[in-house]
């Protein structure tokens, strides 16, 4: 059996019926959608998708400063006013 990374689930049945009700149930928090008794996905609201992408967005973002501040002695200073 795998592992259930989530405190809700439902079976594929269930969120057939009514993944609206399954959404407001959990409160926001991910719900394990169960094949067979093992998670086929996770179901998880917009908001929250949108959230997680943000964050990942940041994380390469950060990435990306920290691979450059090597080079900030070599940077022109500039006042974003006079831009």
């Amino acid at each position: 059996m795998n592992l259930i990374l989530s405190n809700y689930s439902a079976s594929i049945s269930e969120l057939k019926k009514n993944p609206s009700a399954l959404l407001n149930q959990s409160e926001g928090a991910p719900i394990a959608i169960l094949n067979h008794n093992s998670p086929a996905a996770y179901l998880i609201p917009a908001e929250t998708y949108e959230w997680l992408l943000d964050r990942i967005e940041d994380i390469e973002l950060a990435k990306i400063v920290m691979k450059r501040m090597p080079e900030k002695e070599n940077a022109i200073e500039v006042d974003i006013d006079e831009l």
